[in-house]
């Protein structure tokens, strides 16, 4: 059976594109006025997300806490420090926003829907997989911030906390409890029109990837970094997986989980979110000249994540059906 066409990555880089043909109207000052569209957007996408958390549905997963403290230890601990160790190699060679921008990908937490989708089609738990990606997804909203405060912060830079912190609130918390609060009235709406929704969140996402672009191309932060910094982004990307997959793997097996349960950490815990990842950049990095090239890592990996965790997924379901504990 074939699977039907993702236009969402194509998307992206369409967005990048227009963005470097037609960057006034995205820019700051510009007619979009995209200090208050993307704030709105925003909003708008973390109001959604709130709204279709459902907190019944992570109780079968949450007497699992072994699996939990490996999987949430990849994304906030695990990442950032294989990050920090690969800032260090990498040197001189990569300009500083990049560098921001690959420990802003090593500082994200886990995927949602898509880590849910794949431990069903390998066959794993998928109440673990609820549980984990959804914890990671309202820790990130403290931890993420909190991990850049630091690096930028150590860096010599300062970084206005007191700012971002109210901007996350605002922008971030608020609408996420208000979703949850409206989840009674406005949860089977979203349930019956959940591929409508879907729709919308990836458009507001393309815009914003549209609007980080466009002051970037406006102010030439890419002028002599472009082929040189995808290339190492998606080789940095690679062995960032590979790295964390097999830590993860190994820790699960040393453990001896159970096989549903290491499919879904494996999963949870080597995965970041596109979906987050970019409005929280457009609070903590709000004004920063090179946002673009701070995006760039995670829209290099989050294809290449769903690509080799979908090729994982196909793997795993062909095993062998064995009883496991519930």
């Amino acid at each position: 059976m074939k699977r039907p066409f993702d236009w969402f990555l194509p998307g992206m880089f369409m967005a990048v594109v227009l963005a470097w043909i037609l960057p006034d109207p995205g820019a700051k000052g510009g007619w979009l006025h995209p200090e208050i569209l993307t704030k709105a957007g925003i909003a708008l996408i973390f109001f959604l997300h709130g709204a279709a958390l459902s907190f019944a549905a992570l109780k079968v997963g949450t007497l699992r806490w072994p699996v939990h403290l490996v999987v949430q230890g990849a994304t906030f601990l695990l990442f950032p420090l294989i990050g920090l160790l690969g800032l260090k190699l990498l040197g001189d060679a990569v300009s500083d926003d990049l560098k921001l921008g690959l420990f802003y990908l090593c500082a994200l937490p886990s995927t949602v829907s898509s880590s849910v989708a794949l431990t069903a089609a390998a066959r794993g738990h998928v109440a673990v997989a609820v549980f984990n990606s959804t914890l990671s997804s309202l820790l990130g909203v403290f931890l993420t911030p909190f991990w850049m405060g630091w690096m930028i912060q150590a860096g010599g830079e300062p970084l206005p906390m007191g700012k971002v912190v109210l901007d996350l609130g605002c922008w971030l918390v608020l609408p996420l409890v208000l979703g949850q609060c409206a989840r009674p009235w406005v949860g089977d709406f979203i349930t019956r029109h959940k591929k409508r929704v879907h729709l919308a969140d990836r458009m507001i996402i393309l815009l914003l990837v549209y609007t980080s672009f466009c002051d970037s191309m406006k102010q030439g932060v890419w002028s002599g970094h472009g082929g040189k910094s995808i290339l190492i982004v998606v080789l940095a990307s690679i062995g960032l997986f590979f790295l964390v997959l097999g830590i993860v793997g190994g820790v699960c097996d040393a453990l001896k989980f159970p096989v549903g349960d290491r499919i879904a950490a494996v999963f949870c815990g080597s995965k970041k979110t596109l979906a987050s990842g970019v409005p929280m950049a457009q609070i903590i990095f709000a004004g920063h000249p090179g946002i673009g090239l701070i995006l760039l890592p995670i829209m290099v990996y989050h294809p290449l994540q769903l690509v080799l965790c979908g090729w994982l997924a196909g793997r795993w379901a062909r095993r062998p059906e064995v009883s496991e504990p519930l």
